[in-house]
């Protein structure tokens, strides 16, 4: 199977380097499945349903979010009603929507995705590991799920590689979300599964993390707090990570960084 994941969509110059990217890039690498992670889509805090539906008419197949998933209101109801619209499964239970899903692709192969929200550094939490073990204990990496990939969204990079290492031959793919920045240690682990841990974000990298810079910068210098941040708004890079995987096991055999548009170097895997 060959799989796509995008790290955190970032405003509106996300959102069109995605539209102008992603539909060619599907066709290119013949993508099975597409996940993307889009917690600050609508103007960098949170997603809306509009922009939703935009994206899954792009050709993504499931949305993860993060720390910003209710920072828009209309969510609350968007996650209950969307199924491929996922929060991190170690948020509270009463939370609306839901952590994971088992979803089939065009060739009815069925890919089971799970969200978790790192300790470390961010919002207290409940521990991702239990709630990891919760999902997974119904559905095993090459029976039930043909393919098995983890978005943990976290700070440290630590936490990042020890769900990574922990996953090691129950994902195809375990990624990191959230600091924006695409790390350069794309590897298949000794077991199978293929990690990253920062998938990058889309969008505008002549930025702050994927802000307009003179705000983040005034805050740095002056200490003081200084009017809502506002996200880049100059010609984005789609960033994200490219994974195939064995049709027998759902292991990994392969990742590529994928670095297309905007300010960063390109990197594309070769067409299929």
């Amino acid at each position: 199977m060959r799989l796509a994941f995008f790290g955190d969509v970032m405003g509106r110059s996300g959102r069109h380097a995605l539209a102008e990217h992603l539909p060619r890039l599907r066709r290119r690498l013949s993508l099975d499945f597409v996940v993307v992670n889009a917690e600050n889509a609508a103007g960098g805090f949170g997603i809306s349903a509009r922009i939703c539906d935009d994206l899954f008419d792009l050709g993504v197949d499931v949305i993860t979010t993060g720390n910003h998933a209710f920072d828009q209101r209309e969510e609350l109801a968007l996650f209950d009603r969307e199924d491929r619209l996922l929060r991190p499964a170690n948020f509270p239970a009463s939370n609306p929507g839901k952590g994971a899903g088992l979803f089939r692709t065009h060739d009815d192969r069925q890919v089971l995705v799970v969200h978790l929200h790192g300790q470390r550094f961010m919002n207290p939490m409940d521990d991702p590991i239990p709630s990891l073990e919760r999902e997974l204990a119904q559905i095993e990496l090459g029976r039930e799920a043909d393919a098995v990939i983890v978005d943990m969204h976290a700070e440290a990079t630590s936490e990042k590689y020890c769900v990574g290492h922990y996953m090691d031959g129950r994902a195809s793919l375990v990624v990191g979300t959230h600091t924006h920045v695409p790390t350069a240690d794309a590897q298949v682990l000794p077991g199978g599964t293929a990690y990253q841990t920062d998938a990058g974000m889309c969008g505008d990298y002549d930025s702050v993390i994927g802000m307009e810079k003179s705000g983040p910068i005034s805050r740095f210098v002056t200490k003081m707090p200084g009017p809502r941040l506002a996200p880049a708004s100059g010609p984005g890079t789609v960033c994200g990570v490219y994974v195939v995987t064995d049709d027998k096991t759902g292991l990994a055999k392969s990742i590529e960084p994928i670095r297309v548009g905007g300010r960063l170097a390109e990197s594309q895997p070769a067409p299929v």
